[in-house]
């Protein structure tokens, strides 16, 4: 944890959830209201069919809504994409860009990533840009390399605290149930601290820097509690209204 930073737990739905799990949006947003709620955000991103539907149904409580994803242009010939403004209609405040599947799927750039970033911006959207190497990055010692040369490339030199969140996914531990050592954790995010302090200024000592990959309700607070670890972004356990909120439900000890 990071002293006076407010925690973000941040579930990504992936390509999972129809209707029938909007069940589980609202037994989310119901369990989130509470006194937790006054020291720490929790954030949804269900894919873009249900993004409307879930701000409606989170509209009186402290759950936020996001998106996975969005376009680099405002409007255009793009089938099949969202832009940014698209997805703040429909009443949400956050967007995830540069997740590791879709610079893998996609072949997204740092650059592309940056131009999406800016475009969130744009719409007064949170970007949560995503950055993480991959396994054989890590084999040859490539961690902090990759690290460096992600926050380059895709933040934008307007990020703030207010508009910026970075989360840190090892890709090699997503959905594999693996996952990093305390002490890779704490030096990766103690390094990105430091550039982006570097970059920023003091200012971004207060930039939440989210850790994912395989986090669930067994290893939430050994995680979260790490220093520099402002909260989690999480896949698969963000599913079930009831391991999501043991997830957020870790805060309640370490911020007692």
């Amino acid at each position: 944890m990071t002293p006076d930073v407010r925690p973000l737990v941040a579930g990504n739905w992936k390509m999972n959830g129809t209707r029938a799990a909007l069940d589980q949006i609202k037994a989310i947003a119901e369990g989130v209201d509470g006194p937790l709620a006054e020291k720490v955000d929790a954030l949804i991103c269900p894919p873009a069919t249900l993004l409307y539907v879930a701000t409606a149904l989170s509209t009186d409580s402290a759950l936020m809504i996001g998106a996975q994803d969005c376009h680099q242009d405002q409007s255009g010939a793009h089938t099949g994409d969202l832009s940014a403004e698209m997805i703040a209609d429909c009443f949400a405040t956050y967007v995830i860009v540069g997740h590791s599947e879709r610079r893998s799927d996609h072949a997204e750039t740092d650059h592309l990533v940056r131009a999406k970033a800016e475009a969130a911006y744009a719409a007064d959207l949170t970007a949560i840009i995503c950055i993480g190497e991959t396994a054989d990055e890590r084999k040859s010692g490539q961690t902090l390399e990759i690290l460096k040369r992600q926050l380059a490339g895709s933040v934008p030199d307007s990020a703030n605290a207010e508009t910026t969140v970075i989360a840190y996914e090892p890709v090699w531990a997503i959905g594999t149930g693996l996952t990093p050592t305390v002490d890779d954790v704490e030096k990766a995010h103690a390094f990105m601290r430091a550039e982006l302090v570097a970059r920023f200024g003091d200012a971004a000592k207060t930039m939440r820097i989210l850790y994912g990959g395989s986090v669930k309700p067994g290893n939430a607070r050994e995680l979260m509690g790490i220093a520099n670890v402002d909260g989690a972004l999480i896949g698969g356990a963000s599913l079930k209204a009831s391991d999501f909120l043991a997830i957020y439900g870790a805060y309640e000890v370490l911020t007692a």
